[in-house]
């Protein structure tokens, strides 16, 4: 199915921060007015947003892993039965596979990829969690430099 065509899904994994305040959710990464006003996105808005997200995390991902043989995790993924978003990047899918399950894998190459040499002192679950923080810090620091202090002079 062509990208244009395709229905872009929410971003939501069920852990929202924008409630409590935060200019951009934990969870998902998006900011708190894309949060609140998915529903009313053009598909097309959709998808921008749905790009800058993948973007800030494949920039992050590739920092810490690296993907050696991508049948290979996506072989993986379906036997694990882990969702993954065949459409977008392997590193997309490998996030997803090491949320799904790091504290189950003990040997990243039979995945099809290996944690790069500055990160092999921690553990897969560490290395999740370090993902997951500068993924957030990266759209943090976008939303301040590109959002944030328009809206501050606004208010």
């Amino acid at each position: 199915m062509s990208d244009l065509l395709r229905r872009v899904a929410t971003p939501c994994i069920g852990v929202c921060s924008t409630g409590i305040g935060d200019d951009v959710c934990r969870g998902c990464k998006r900011f708190c007015h894309e949060v609140i006003n998915w529903n009313s996105y053009s598909q097309e808005q959709k998808r921008i947003i749905d790009a800058r997200l993948d973007s800030f995390l494949v920039q992050v991902m590739q920092d810490k892993v690296h993907i050696v043989n991508a049948d290979l995790l996506a072989w993986q993924l379906q036997v694990q039965r882990v969702r993954y978003p065949l459409h977008k990047d392997p590193y997309i899918w490998l996030f997803q596979l090491l949320r799904a399950g790091a504290g189950q894998i003990h040997q990243p190459r039979e995945y099809g990829f290996t944690v790069d040499v500055n990160w092999q002192d921690r553990s897969l679950l560490a290395l999740r969690e370090a993902i997951d923080r500068e993924f957030f810090l990266l759209s943090e620091a976008h939303y301040e430099r590109y959002i944030g202090r328009y809206v501050q002079k606004e208010g």
